[in-house]
C-alpha cells in the first residue's frame, strides 16, 4: 500500500494559474510562489466582494482517538466529489504547524487519494505565513523588553508581563525560561515563557481580521503587560503596531493550491490562540464563498472544540453562517469510545459500538443546538462490517441526520460521491437557522458555564480563586462582552482526557483566564492544557529524511 507522501509525489499537478482560471481568477490576481502555489491579491477581493455568497459547509468530528477520524481527508475528498457532480466547490483549510508535523502528526494535508498538494511544501514552510507570525510576535516581545531596558517610561511592571515569545516547534523546555541573564546591558532579568506559534494571539488576529486595516487595529489592541498601577499596556503604546503589520502584509493574503484532482483549495491561517483546532481564516473563507457555489471548510478536533469556536467566535465576529455541518466518525473510533483496546478494533463488536456511539450522539446534539443541519459520515476501513454500518445509519436517521459512508481515502472524489449527494440534498432541503449558543451581553462566567453545560455536558464549573480574580479584572477593563475561547483537551468532552464516550457527573475546572484583546476574545484554560506542547518519546521527525535528489520521505 502506498504511503500518503508517495501518492502525493506521484501526482501530476496543474500549474496553479490553470487551477485559478477554473474558478475565474485571472493571472494578474495571483502572487506566484513557484508553479504550484500562489497568494490571492487584495485587488481580487475588491472585484468579488459584492457577489452573492455560495453555501458554507463545515466539516468537524467526534472527539479524536488513536484510531483516527479524518476531518481533513473528508474535507478534501468532499470537495473532489462535488467537482465530479459538476458543482463549483472550493475547499478552505488551515495551514499545518511544524510542531505537530515533526511531533505527533507527521503532516496535515489529508490522506490517501484525498490530499492537497504540494504536500511537502504545505507541511514544511509553505509560503512563510507562520514564520511571519513568529517574527511579528517576537518583535513585540523584543520591543517590550527593550522599552523596560531603555528607561521604562510606561512604568511596565516586569512581574506582570503577559506577552510570551513563540516558536513554531513543539519544545517543552521553552515553556518556562529566564531571560536577561548576563550583564546590565543584556536587559532586565525576568521569567518568560514560550507558546507554539499557532497559539500566539497574532495567529488569532490574522485569522479573524477582515482586511489589513482591521489587522493593524487589532494588533494595536494587544495587551502585553500591566503597569505598576495595574493598568493594561498595549502594543500601540509600545509603538510596535506598524512594524508588526509590515511583517504580516503578505501573510494576510490567502494561499491557493489544489487537491490531487485539481479542486481549488484556499489554505490559510490556522488554529488560534490556545490549542489547535484547525480553523481557516475569515478572509479565505469569505473569498471561497464568493468564488464558489459551495465552500467546504474545517474546524479541528471534536465539535466540542473546533465547531463550537467556529460558531461562537468566528461566525459571531465575521457574520458567516454555516448552511450544513458534516460530522466525521469512524467505526473504530466509536468502538474505542466504547472501551475496546486499540489492538482489538479490527473485530466486529456491536456491543462496544452501542456503548461508544454516545460520543457521536452528543456531537450531533451539540451541532443541532446551533440550529444547523447535520450530515454524519463514516470514514470506511476494510475491517468495518455491514452490521456496524447499519447500526450507525439507523442511529443517525433516528436523530434526523443524513448519513453516508466515505471512501475518499482509497478512492478520492469517486469515494465521496455518496457523501456529496447527501450534503447537496441537505443544502437544498433543510434550512439552517444558525445562532451562537450565548449572547454577547451575558457575563463571562455565564458564557463559560453555558459552554460547559450545553456543549460538554458538565454539571457546572469550578473556578480557581486566581481565575475568579482574572475574570473580575477582565470585566472591569471593559472586555466582559467578548466571546470565550475554551482551551480544553481534545480527547474527551470533559477536561479529563481519560473520560471517553459521553461523560456525566463531572465539573469543568478553570485554572486561568486571560484576555486576547486584539483577537477579541477571552481565553479560559481548563485542566492541565498547555500552549507549548512537547515532543513524544518517538517524534515523527525521527522518520523524516531527504535524499540527494531532494525527495522527502517520512511525512504522512
Amino acid at each position: 500500500m502506498k504511503t500518503d507522501i508517495q501518492i502525493a509525489q506521484e501526482a501530476v499537478m496543474k500549474p496553479i494559474k490553470e487551477v485559478a482560471a477554473s474558478i475565474g481568477i485571472k493571472e494578474d490576481d495571483l502572487e506566484l510562489y513557484g508553479k504550484y502555489k500562489a497568494k490571492l491579491s487584495d485587488d481580487l477581493w475588491q472585484e468579488i466582494k459584492y457577489r452573492p455568497n455560495g453555501k458554507l459547509v463545515l466539516v468537524t468530528a467526534i472527539n479524536p482517538t488513536p484510531a483516527g477520524e479524518g476531518k481533513t481527508t473528508t474535507s478534501v475528498g468532499l470537495g473532489q466529489a462535488m467537482a465530479k457532480l459538476n458543482k463549483k466547490a472550493i475547499i478552505a483549510l488551515r495551514e499545518p504547524s511544524l510542531g505537530p508535523c515533526f511531533g505527533v502528526k507527521g503532516g496535515a494535508a489529508g490522506g490517501g487519494y484525498a490530499q492537497v498538494v504540494p504536500m511537502e511544501d504545505l507541511n514544511l514552510h509553505f509560503t512563510g505565513d507562520f514564520h511571519a507570525i513568529t517574527s511579528a510576535n517576537n518583535l513585540l516581545a523584543a520591543m517590550l523588553d527593550n522599552h523596560i531596558q531603555q528607561g521604562n517610561t510606561l512604568q511596565i511592571d516586569p512581574r506582570q508581563i503577559v506577552w510570551k515569545r513563540c516558536l513554531d516547534m513543539n519544545d517543552r523546555v521553552l515553556r518556562n525560561v529566564v531571560v536577561g541573564l548576563g550583564n546590565k546591558m543584556d536587559g532586565m532579568v525576568r521569567e518568560d515563557h514560550f507558546v507554539i506559534t499557532v497559539a500566539s494571539e497574532i495567529m488569532a488576529i490574522l485569522c479573524l481580521a477582515s482586511d489589513i486595516n482591521d489587522l493593524k487595529a487589532r494588533l494595536g489592541k494587544i495587551v502585553v503587560a500591566y503597569n505598576f498601577a495595574g493598568e493594561p499596556v498595549t502594543a500601540e503604546q509600545l509603538q510596535a503596531t506598524g512594524a508588526m503589520t509590515a511583517l504580516l502584509k503578505d501573510a494576510i493574503k490567502p494561499n491557493l493550491i489544489q487537491t490531487l484532482e485539481h479542486t481549488p483549495a484556499l489554505v490559510h491561517g490556522g488554529p488560534f490562540a490556545n490549542i489547535a483546532h484547525g480553523c481557516n481564516s475569515v478572509i479565505a473563507t469569505k473569498m471561497a464563498l464568493k468564488l464558489a457555489d459551495i465552500a467546504i471548510t474545517e474546524a479541528g478536533f471534536g465539535a466540542d472544540l473546533g465547531a463550537e469556536k467556529f460558531m461562537d467566535i468566528k461566525c459571531r465576529m465575521s457574520g458567516l453562517k454555516p448552511d450544513a455541518v458534516v460530522l466525521v466518525a469512524t467505526v473504530r473510533a466509536l468502538k474505542y469510545n466504547g472501551g475496546v483496546a486499540k489492538k482489538d478494533l479490527n473485530e466486529e463488536n456491536l456491543e462496544a459500538l452501542a456503548k461508544g456511539i454516545v460520543n457521536l450522539e452528543k456531537h450531533i446534539e451539540n451541532v443541532q443546538k446551533f440550529g444547523v443541519p447535520v450530515v454524519v459520515t463514516l470514514n470506511s476501513f476494510v475491517t468495518d462490517t455491514e452490521a456496524e454500518y447499519e447500526f450507525i445509519r439507523n442511529f443517525c436517521e433516528e436523530r434526523g441526520c443524513e448519513f453516508a459512508l466515505s471512501e475518499v481515502w482509497a478512492k478520492g472524489g469517486e469515494g465521496g460521491i455518496a457523501l456529496a449527494e447527501k450534503v447537496i440534498h441537505t443544502l437544498e432541503t433543510k434550512e439552517s437557522n444558525f445562532k451562537p449558543i450565548y449572547e454577547d451581553e451575558v457575563s463571562l462566567k455565564d458564557k463559560i458555564e453555558t459552554i460547559a453545560r450545553e456543549i460538554y455536558g458538565a454539571d457546572g464549573v469550578e473556578f480557581a480563586p486566581a481565575a475568579d480574580k482574572q475574570l473580575a479584572k477582565i470585566t472591569d477593563m471593559g472586555y466582559g462582552n467578548f466571546p470565550v475561547c475554551m482551551a480544553k483537551n481534545q480527547y474527551s468532552l470533559s477536561d479529563d482526557a481519560a473520560l471517553l464516550g459521553r461523560p456525566t457527573n463531572f465539573k469543568i475546572h478553570i485554572r486561568e483566564v486571560y484576555v486576547n484583546a486584539g483577537a477579541g476574545f477571552v481565553v479560559a484554560l481548563t485542566g492541565a492544557i498547555m500552549t507549548m506542547p512537547g515532543l513524544p518519546k518517538v517524534p515523527a521527525a525521527n522518520g523524516i529524511d531527504v535524499n540527494e535528489d531532494g525527495v522527502i520521505t517520512g511525512l504522512f
